[in-house]
């Protein structure tokens, strides 16, 4: 989707996970397309240096928190009135451990940040997204949640698996009210937390196993959340975009 040109002009978009990867390719894009865009993230450095970058806003926001999230919407809410598209893009784990080796606090610690706070921004969401005459709601998932074929982390495919059914429970919840609600699930994309998480040795095997031959780039997975986020998306909910060079076909 290199060459298309996306009009997201007098739309509200927030993006959670902001300040690096995605998030930060997010920010970029639909701010370029027009958008009036809010990012949120804990990183405060470097969120707020993306958000003066692109001419956007930034806003300081712990996902996980309930409190935290209905105070950061309903100030949304108060400047504009009302949300277009909620982007559920923040995500990720920072060990990689097996089911015994695991610890309680890990296991706490990535379930909260991937599936609770997906539950918590589309929570406080709805409301704003019924005021849209196209609401949409984008949840990043991943391959990790829908099999085993590769090393990850138990939560994070535990809570990954999840969110996919949250977004079609979603979008069956919210259908009436002209909300769409659809997941991406990528695989292998080159980002900083793949480079710490993973060794090249693992990198160089995993590349070998994608049928299209290259690790995924932060383009091909936003170019996708536009696409949901459009008004050419708009008869589409319920679903997953498996969008990982074919290294997983169903």
């Amino acid at each position: 989707m290199a060459n298309v040109t996306w009009d997201f002009t007098d739309r509200v978009v927030v993006i959670t996970g902001s300040a690096i990867g995605m998030g930060e390719c997010a920010v970029e894009l639909f701010s370029n397309a027009g958008a009036s865009v809010f990012g949120l993230d804990v990183d405060v450095e470097r969120g707020a240096a993306v958000a003066e970058r692109t001419g956007t806003t930034f806003v300081e926001c712990d996902i996980t928190s309930s409190t935290v999230v209905r105070s950061t919407f309903a100030a949304i809410e108060q400047e504009h009135g009302r949300l277009d598209v909620l982007v559920n893009n923040a995500g990720g784990f920072w060990e990689q451990n097996t089911t015994e080796s695991l610890s309680e606090d890990e296991w706490d610690r990535v379930i909260d940040l991937n599936l609770k706070g997906v539950f918590l921004c589309a929570q406080s969401a709805i409301p704003l997204l019924r005021k849209s005459t196209a609401g949409r709601i984008i949840t990043i998932a991943s391959l990790a949640g829908q099999t085993a074929m590769y090393r990850s982390s138990p939560p994070y495919a535990a809570a990954k698996a999840a969110v996919l059914s949250l977004a079609r429970v979603l979008a069956y919840e919210l259908a009436a009210d002209g909300i769409t609600s659809n997941a991406i699930s990528p695989s292998a994309v080159m980002t900083d937390r793949i480079r710490v998480v993973r060794s090249e040795e693992e990198r160089a095997k995993t590349q070998a196993t994608i049928p299209l031959g290259r690790y995924g780039e932060v383009d091909d997975l936003v170019a996708w959340m536009m696409f949901l986020a459009s008004e050419e998306g708009g008869y589409m909910t319920g679903e997953t975009l498996n969008v990982n060079g074919g290294r997983f076909m169903v």
